[in-house]
């Protein structure tokens, strides 16, 4: 790709998302945008840039987030975060609390905010709460597979065999079966398009617990510091902010304070 071009994609994609891409990434972009392409009919990097400068409808633009964007994630990822959820909710029920607000920021293609609903189900037993999920990505393409709900036997090879059995409808068996979310996790869930680099966002909170994981790495520091002011303006006192193991907040906030490895509270008061 003309290194040009590829400057002012990098561009593009960072006003539009925040997403940063260095230098290095110009194979990594050229592979990702090479589909795109060829459903456009476009042979040239120069031509698929013309393309996204001349659409009105800004529908282009979606379509090459869609690309670039990296979805990885799987059921029960990091599962210290979610044993520490159901002592919370546990926590927080035994104090009377029957109303309960979370968001998946960056939800990928569904297994976090489901996790997130299976935990909470699992903590309330027989209790009658009031709880939502709000789950949220950048692209269309995987919301709409997290609508779906849908996975392949290997998606779900960390989900315990009795989750399975409350919380999914297997259909075929051995390595071809198929896992489907049911309606009483899936009605708990709102699924999104959000821009996390577009603030301030359309909420209002209180948001018990925000799980914002392996997603601010790919933003640099001007988006970060956005985005956290904002989880802290959602959170309730004494709400908790969930991030990668790999991701501190260091330098970036003085008002959450760290309670365990990637997790952090906003005092109370």
């Amino acid at each position: 790709m003309n290194r040009a071009v590829y400057n002012q994609l990098v561009k593009i994609i960072y006003d539009k998302s925040g997403i940063t891409l260095n230098d290095n990434k110009v194979t990594l972009v050229s592979a990702r945008i090479a589909k795109r392409m060829r459903v456009l009919g476009v042979e040239e990097s120069s031509d698929y840039l013309r393309v996204i400068l001349e659409d009105d409808t800004g529908e282009e633009i979606i379509h090459l987030l869609d690309a670039i964007s990296t979805n990885v994630t799987r059921f029960l990822r990091e599962p210290d975060h979610f044993e520490l959820l159901k002592q919370l909710v546990c926590q927080w029920l035994s104090d009377g609390q029957r109303q309960f607000r979370f968001w998946s920021a960056g939800c990928s293609s569904g297994e976090e905010p489901y996790t997130i609903g299976m935990t909470v189900l699992d903590a309330m037993g027989d209790a009658r709460i009031n709880q939502r999920i709000l789950a949220t990505d950048i692209s269309t393409r995987i919301l709409k597979e997290c609508l779906r709900g849908e996975y392949v036997s290997v998606k779900v090879k960390d989900v315990p065999a009795a989750w399975r059995a409350k919380y999914f409808e297997q259909e075929g068996r051995g390595r071809d079966a198929l896992f489907r979310i049911k309606d009483i996790v899936k009605r708990l869930i709102v699924f999104r398009r959000l821009n996390l680099s577009v603030t301030p966002f359309p909420m209002r909170g209180p948001m018990d617990a925000i799980f914002c994981r392996n997603v601010m790495i790919y933003f640099d520091t001007a988006v970060r510091k956005n985005l956290l002011d904002e989880f802290i303006r959602l959170l309730k006192p004494g709400g908790y902010l969930f991030v990668g193991h790999s991701e501190s907040l260091t330098g970036f906030v003085s008002t959450l304070r760290c309670v365990h490895p990637s997790v952090y509270i906003k005092p109370a008061g």
